[in-house]
C-alpha cells in the first residue's frame, strides 16, 4: 500500500508540473500576441496618425503670426459649419470642446474625421441595395386599413418604419418572447437542427466556448446536409475575440463566412459604425433577434458581471421576410447583387397562434432617420398608462430626456431598470449624471441586484412593446447597425410585461439620496465624461 501511494503520489505532482509548464507556455503565448497581436499593431498605427496630426499641429504652430488669423478664421468657419448641419446637438457640442480647447489640433482632426470618403461609399452601396430589394417590402393595404380603424395612431407609426426603414407591418405572424438567454439558445438550437434549406445568421460577438461551438457543430451538419449556411460577424470581433482569418476556417467547413467592416488602422468616421445586429433566419420560416450574442456569458455559463439577464424573440410567419431582407442587404453591401427570389419568396403557412400586428424594423447609421429613437420616443408620447423599460446604458439626448421626463409628468408610470453590476464602469458613471433630472421629473430607475441586464426592451400599456438589439445610447441610436421587433395587440405583449414585473421584484429602487450618497470622484467623472458622450 505504501509503495502505490507513492507512485500515486509521484504521478499527482508529474501532473502539477506538467500542468504548471502549460500555464506558462500559455502565459508566453498570451504576452507575444499582446505584443505582436493585430490589435497592437491597429493601436499603434492610429496613433502613428494622431502624432502625425500633432505634429503637423506644431509646425504649424512655428508660423504663428501668420497662422494665427488664418485658424481664427477656420475656426470660426469650422463652428459655424458645425452648428448648421443637420443632426443631434449632442455630437455638434462634442466636437465644440475640443475646437475650442485646442483650435488648431482640433480643426485638423474634425477635417480628417468627416471627410472620409469610406463612410459615403458605404451608405450609397447600401441604398442600392434597398432600392433593388424594394418590391420585396411591399405593404399589403389590408393591414393598413384594419390599422387605421383599430389606432390612426399606430398606423402612422407603421407608415413611418415602411417609408423610412424599409420594413412593412404584417400579420400571420406569431411572435415568441424568451427572458433570458438560456431560453433562447435552447430555442435556436431546436430550430437550427430543422434547418432544410438555408440558415443566415448575423452577430456582433462571437467567442469560442459552449455556446458557439454548440451552433457550430449544428451548422457543420447542416451543410453536409446541403443546406446553404451563410454567417456574418463585426469586424470588432478580430480584436480580440476570434483570429484574423477565422473566416477561412469556416469556410474550410462550407459555412460562408463574412467580417462586416473589418478592422482598420486609419482613422475613419466608418470604424465607428459597427454591425450591432442579431439576426438569425432559418428557411425564411423563423427569425429570431435580441440582445443575446454568440458567447457564453449571454447563457450564464461564463460568470463576468454575475447573472446576465437578457432577452430574445422569435418571430415565424410573413414577418420572417423582413428579417431575410435586413440580412441580405447587409450581406451584399460589398458584393454583387445575389439571386434574391429564392430568399424572399417563401410561401408561408396560416399561423394559428398569430395575434396582433408584428412590425421588424432596422436601423441605419448612415442614414438621417433615427428609426430606433423615434419609435421609442413614440411609444413614449402616446403611452397613457406604463411605458417600462430595460436597457444596458443610460447615455441620451436631449430629446429623449424630453420624451422620458414629459411621459412621467404627465402621469405615466415610467419605470427603467439598469444593472447593479456594470459591463463598463465609465458607461455606467456617465449614466448616472441622468439619474437625477429623471427622478425628479417621476421617472423610477431600478438596478438590477443579481448583476448585469443585457435586454433591450420597451413595454407600454399591455398593447405595445419592443423586443431588440437597440440600446438607450448613442451608439445604438446613433452610430450602430440595430434591428428590433414592435408588437401591437399581440398576445407575447403581455409575457414581456410579466418578465419586466419578475425582473422588477430582483432590483432595488434608486431614489436621490442613492444619487447624492455617490462618490464625488465618480460624478465629476461621469460629468466630464458626458462632455464628449456622442464621440464614445
Amino acid at each position: 500500500m505504501g509503495k502505490l501511494k507513492e507512485i500515486r503520489d509521484s504521478e499527482r505532482g508529474q501532473e502539477m508540473v506538467e500542468k504548471g509548464q502549460q500555464m506558462v507556455e500559455k502565459g508566453r503565448k498570451g504576452i507575444l500576441q499582446v505584443v505582436f497581436g493585430r490589435t497592437t499593431v491597429i493601436l499603434l498605427l492610429l496613433l502613428l496618425q494622431v502624432g502625425i496630426l500633432v505634429m503637423v499641429t506644431g509646425l504649424l504652430q512655428e508660423y504663428i503670426v501668420y497662422a494665427y488669423w488664418a485658424f481664427i478664421l477656420l475656426t470660426n468657419i469650422t463652428v459655424i459649419v458645425i452648428i448648421n448641419r443637420e443632426g443631434n446637438p449632442g455630437f455638434k457640442l462634442a466636437w465644440m470642446v475640443p475646437i475650442t480647447l485646442v483650435p488648431v489640433f482640433g480643426i485638423l482632426l474634425y477635417l480628417f474625421v468627416e471627410l472620409q470618403p469610406g463612410t459615403r461609399l458605404m451608405n450609397r452601396r447600401l441604398l442600392g441595395r434597398v432600392r433593388q430589394m424594394r418590391q420585396y417590402a411591399v405593404q399589403n393595404p389590408e393591414i393598413t386599413e384594419k390599422l387605421k380603424e383599430q389606432n390612426p395612431q399606430m398606423a402612422n407609426l407603421a407608415r413611418y418604419i415602411h417609408s423610412r426603414g424599409g420594413c412593412p407591418a404584417y400579420q400571420n405572424t406569431a411572435a415568441t418572447y424568451y427572458p433570458s438567454g438560456e431560453d433562447k439558445f435552447a430555442a435556436l438550437v431546436e430550430e437550427l437542427k430543422k434547418a432544410r434549406k438555408f440558415i443566415f445568421m448575423e452577430y456582433f460577438i462571437v467567442a469560442k466556448g459552449h455556446m458557439w461551438g454548440t451552433v457550430l457543430e449544428i451548422l457543420k451538419q447542416k451543410v453536409r446536409e446541403g443546406v446553404e449556411v451563410r454567417f456574418m460577424y463585426d469586424g470588432t470581433n478580430t480584436l480580440s475575440l476570434l483570429p484574423y482569418d477565422y473566416p477561412r476556417q469556416l469556410e474550410a467547413y462550407g459555412i460562408q463566412c463574412k467580417v462586416f467592416n473589418p478592422i482598420r488602422p486609419a482613422l475613419s468616421t466608418s470604424q465607428n459604425n459597427r454591425d450591432h445586429r442579431k439576426i438569425v433566419v432559418i428557411d425564411g420560416l423563423v427569425a429570431f433577434t435580441g440582445g443575446v450574442n454568440l458567447a457564453d456569458e449571454y447563457i450564464n455559463e461564463k460568470d463576468r458581471f454575475g447573472h446576465w439577464k437578457d432577452t430574445a424573440i422569435m418571430v415565424r410567419g410573413d414577418a420572417v421576410r423582413s428579417f431575410t431582407l435586413m440580412f441580405l442587404q447587409m450581406w451584399d453591401i460589398d458584393t454583387r447583387a445575389d439571386v434574391y427570389d429564392q430568399y424572399l419568396n417563401i410561401r408561408q403557412p396560416v399561423i394559428g397562434d398569430a395575434s396582433g400586428y408584428v412590425i421588424p424594423y432596422g436601423d441605419s447609421p448612415l442614414d438621417k432617420e433615427t428609426v430606433g429613437e423615434l419609435v421609442y420616443m413614440d411609444i413614449l408620447n402616446t403611452a397613457r398608462d406604463y411605458v417600462h423599460i430595460m436597457t444596458p446604458y443610460l447615455i441620451l439626448d436631449n430629446e429623449m430626456v424630453t420624451a422620458l421626463t414629459f411621459a412621467a409628468k404627465r402621469g405615466v408610470d415610467v419605470k427603467i431598470i439598469m444593472p447593479d453590476i456594470p459591463d463598463k464602469k465609465y458607461a455606467f458613471a456617465l449614466a448616472k449624471t441622468y439619474y437625477p433630472e429623471l427622478l425628479r421629473a417621476g421617472v423610477r430607475i431600478f438596478q438590477y441586484v443579481p448583476g448585469f441586464v443585457h435586454a433591450k426592451v420597451f413595454t407600454s400599456d399591455d398593447v405595445k412593446a419592443v423586443v431588440g438589439t437597440i440600446n438607450l445610447d448613442y451608439r445604438s441610436l446613433y452610430l450602430h447597425f440595430e434591428c428590433a421587433v414592435l408588437l401591437y395587440q399581440s398576445q407575447e405583449i403581455l409575457r414581456v410585461e410579466q418578465d419586466f414585473q419578475e425582473t422588477l421584484k430582483q432590483c432595488r429602487e434608486i431614489t436621490m439620496d442613492d444619487y447624492r450618497l455617490e462618490k464625488l470622484g465618480t460624478r465629476f467623472y461621469g460629468h466630464v465624461l458626458r462632455l464628449f458622450a456622442p464621440l464614445m
